[in-house]
């Protein structure tokens, strides 16, 4: 199974597909241009694996590569920059 990270915009959320199942999704809502991450969640049975961290990436990787602003008010996603400075914007 490899993790899918894609934008659908129609729900205000990014998700991660395993295969054909959704295992997990940020939210966000819209400020101007730029996007609020809000929050961060995984499928209860798949968390412990580093899903949310394959989510958070794949989604900043797709942000920075659209010109996307984007402020991270979800805890989650607020610590993984901190685990990660050089993924910030």
């Amino acid at each position: 199974m490899e993790p899918r990270v894609v934008d659908n915009p129609a729900d205000d959320r990014y998700e991660l597909w395993l295969d054909d199942r959704l295992a997990g999704e940020i939210r966000y809502t819209r400020a101007g241009e730029r996007l609020v991450l809000v929050h961060t969640e995984i499928a209860p049975e798949l968390k412990g694996r580093g899903l949310a961290d394959v989510l958070v990436q794949g989604a900043l990787d797709d942000l920075k590569e659209r010109g996307i602003e984007y402020v991270p008010v979800c805890p989650f996603v607020r610590a993984y920059l901190r685990r990660h400075p050089q993924d910030e914007s």
